[in-house]
């Protein structure tokens, strides 16, 4: 860890309650059992044919990159996962009163699961926990088609239409929802304490968030095992396991 002491808001308002903005990536969910995607061990490195089966125009336009597809969703460790000690940490915190937003790449939706409010969750890349068509854009829940899939289905069309159902996350080839985007560019302006953890900040435009935040006076704090491409501007880097180091960090702030 480097730094300068304790974590504090560079704001000198000291009679407002500083906002703590969140920016979570993959990183933070390994704990939970879901393996992340660029680290040493992650999914592209061990099969770099994988990402075809996140891509929008592969999935599209193949029926057998669909059928793999539906066969990762269906044996994902995703669905079944429980928030770890970070998840949590990070919902204790803003129960305790503290302004807490959390901006977060992964579609786990273990935020959420953990206590944070949904209206205070911005999911840059969407949620693996529910379906959408591509025809007629009917959402359902992702756990109703790996039921269909289960029974023998491999490429699960839309009940309503007979379009292509698709995870309801953004596929690589799609854009980021621009009103998400934006909220969450938003917060990053107005954060007093920009906490990016988990990510290795080389995703955009979710890794420029962090200078963003730098850049209108937050106090940047990166937690993550490898560096990453912000780090200069960071007022403390953390490279010690996530599941402690962030409880003990959040700690700080809580009244």
């Amino acid at each position: 860890m480097t730094g300068t002491g304790p974590l504090s808001p560079t704001s000198p308002d000291s009679a407002r309650r500083p906002l703590v903005a969140i920016l979570s990536g993959a990183g933070i969910s390994t704990d939970s059992g879901i393996p992340d995607y660029r680290g040493p061990q992650g999914l592209w490195r061990q099969d770099p044919e994988a990402e075809k089966l996140v891509t929008y125009e592969y999935y599209m336009n193949d029926p057998e990159i669909r059928r793999r597809a539906w066969q990762l969703r269906r044996d994902s460790p995703a669905l079944r996962a429980r928030p770890n000690a970070a998840h949590e940490a990070i919902a204790r915190l803003e129960r305790s009163g503290v302004p807490v937003r959390v901006i977060t790449q992964n579609v786990d939706g273990l935020h959420q699961l953990a206590g944070v409010p949904d209206r205070k969750v911005l999911e840059l890349h969407g949620t693996g926990r529910f379906v959408v068509c591509t025809r007629c854009h009917a959402r359902t829940p992702m756990s109703e088609a790996i039921a269909r899939v289960a029974a023998g289905d491999p490429d699960p069309a839309c009940a309503e239409c007979g379009g292509i159902l698709k995870s309801a996350t953004v596929m690589f080839g799609e854009r980021l929802d621009p009103e998400v985007l934006g909220t969450a560019m938003s917060v990053a302006e107005a954060a007093d304490v920009f906490i990016a953890v988990g990510t290795s900040l080389q995703v955009q435009p979710a890794a420029s968030l962090a200078g963003l935040a730098a850049e209108h006076g937050a106090r940047l704090v990166i937690m993550n095992a490898e560096p990453t491409p912000y780090d200069e501007l960071a007022a403390e880097t953390i490279r010690t396991p996530i599941g402690t180091a962030l409880p003990e960090l959040l700690a700080t702030l809580t009244p």
